[in-house]
């Protein structure tokens, strides 16, 4: 395995002085922040679009870091009844440029429809009561997911895009494992989750179980950590809405790698993860209000050295 970073982790640092910090503290390779939720503050797609030396200044400017382009990120809702249009340009804009860098991996989310044809706002259905909830689903993955994603996996295709890492995510269609297995089921093998546990962590699921339950699906991986507030989360449960930034009156918090889970839970993970056939990139994704960016990558690459296996396996027992 290999230590990756999304970019927007250093996102107050210029691109030159994010790259030099990244290879400083010890990243392999950079997810850049492409579009939709991010000001993308590395990456201009509309220039690199429309120029190829651009591409390829890009690309050596990273290279010369020691550095490589490990995925692009487009998470965001492609399928928001007002503003997915503008969205889903930008995904499609990042797939193509994707094609062009030559990287195979395009990160982004299900997308989340509204509940009814003509609704303004998304719809997260997660209980089966009232009844309408089952109406309202059925809409959203027949109507308005499934026939999305069927295009957009042929567009991938088309571009030269190996892996769409589908992020579960709250808030999304696709959230849980069998949210993530029923799309793949549908649209095909081109769809794997990008693996973050963090998300899990607060919904209450098993991450270590998950990995055993994805197994080959699982395409790309950020390592994420979540705090939960245990006083609080007693009397609030873990379906928290309050301010992101007010940690001591949340059920829960995205947190730098240790400070939710020991290292004996993460040398777990890195572990369950090889045990699925899993080799690939951990990407540090730095959302940890209480430390420094900084020093929250540098402490989640200190983790992440102590118990990700760096090395392949050459052990057999001895035959007699």
């Amino acid at each position: 395995m290999k230590i990756g970073m999304v970019t927007d982790s250093l996102g107050h640092l210029g691109f030159d002085k994010m790259l030099e910090t990244a290879a400083g503290l010890g990243i392999e390779g950079v997810e850049f922040n492409a579009a939709n939720w991010t000001s993308a503050p590395h990456m201009k797609i509309g220039d690199l679009l429309a120029s190829t030396a651009a591409c390829r200044t890009m690309q050596a400017a990273v290279k010369s870091h020691g550095l490589e382009i490990i995925a692009l990120n487009a998470n965001g809702n492609q399928l928001h009844p007002t503003e997915g249009d503008k969205q889903s340009t930008a995904l499609h804009d990042t797939i193509r440029l994707a094609g062009l860098l030559g990287v195979e991996t395009v990160v982004l989310m299900s997308g989340l429809p509204e509940g009814a044809p003509g609704d303004k706002m998304p719809n997260w259905v997660i209980s089966s009561w009232p009844p309408e909830t089952q109406t309202i689903l059925k809409y959203q993955w027949e109507d308005r997911l499934l026939p999305y994603w069927s295009t957009l996996v042929a567009f991938a295709q088309a571009h030269g895009v190996k892996k769409l890492a589908v992020e579960l995510h709250g808030n999304q269609l696709v959230y849980n494992v069998p949210t993530l297995l029923r799309l793949r089921k549908e649209v095909g093998n081109m769809v794997g989750a990008n693996f973050d546990p963090s998300h899990l962590m607060w919904m209450g699921a098993d991450p270590l179980a998950a990995i055993d339950a994805l197994g080959p699906a699982i395409y790309h991986t950020h390592a994420k950590d979540t705090f939960i507030n245990k006083p609080v989360c007693a009397t609030t449960s873990r379906l928290e809405n309050g301010s992101l930034v007010d940690i001591p009156a949340r059920a829960w918090s995205y947190i730098t790698l240790g400070y939710g889970n020991g290292e004996s839970w993460w040398k777990d993970f890195c572990y369950r993860l090889r045990m699925v056939g899993y080799d690939g990139w951990l990407s540090i994704e730095h959302e940890d209000v209480m430390l420094g960016r900084e020093e929250g990558v540098r402490r989640s690459v200190e983790l992440l050295n102590a118990v990700m296996p760096s090395d392949p396996s050459d052990y057999k027992p001895q035959e007699f």
